[in-house]
């Protein structure tokens, strides 16, 4: 499987331990499989000034070995999961995570569930109508020195990203 990560670095060889805490699926590696997806959020990088790569991997098929969730939609076990993630209680459960992010729109519904303005009912309610982008978190160090392969790296510019949007 082909997969995408947006960052200001190129990446060869990716080590957990420098990704950020309390995030969708916890303190891991995030890819998606969505090349678009990658690079909007490398936008973000170029907004603020800095470099912006798109890094390409190729992920072994066979993870058999490992613990792997994926979530298909957003439903109450992602509103839990992602919601336990975000406060530092997910844990390390499973070595690798697949599902939707929480962007923007969906952040606002978990946010206000978690704070008791809204309840599970209607936060599920609204996020029936969105429709998942694609990450994958790996967790385990090991999966990402036995499994992810780095084949390269491409540069992504502001006047790149303009010529691809005509």
């Amino acid at each position: 499987m082909i997969l995408y990560h947006a960052s200001p670095y190129i990446i060869e060889r990716p080590d957990v331990s420098y990704s950020r805490d309390f995030l969708d699926f916890g303190k891991g590696f995030y890819l998606t499989a969505i090349r678009e997806q990658a690079e909007k959020y490398a936008m973000r990088f170029l907004r603020r000034g800095q470099k912006a790569y798109i890094n390409e991997y190729v992920l072994d098929e066979d993870l058999s070995e490992y613990n792997v969730m994926t979530f298909d939609r957003y439903d109450e076990a992602w509103l839990e999961y992602v919601g336990a993630c975000r406060k530092g209680n997910g844990g390390v459960i499973y070595d690798i995570v697949s599902g939707g992010i929480a962007d923007d729109k969906v952040f606002n519904t978990i946010d206000l569930y978690f704070a008791g303005e809204m309840s599970k009912e209607d936060a599920l309610g609204r996020l029936a109508f969105e429709y998942p982008n694609h990450q994958i978190c790996i967790l385990n160090q090991n999966v990402i020195l036995h499994h992810l392969k780095f084949k390269k790296a491409t540069e992504i510019t502001i006047e790149a990203s303009k010529n691809d949007s005509k």
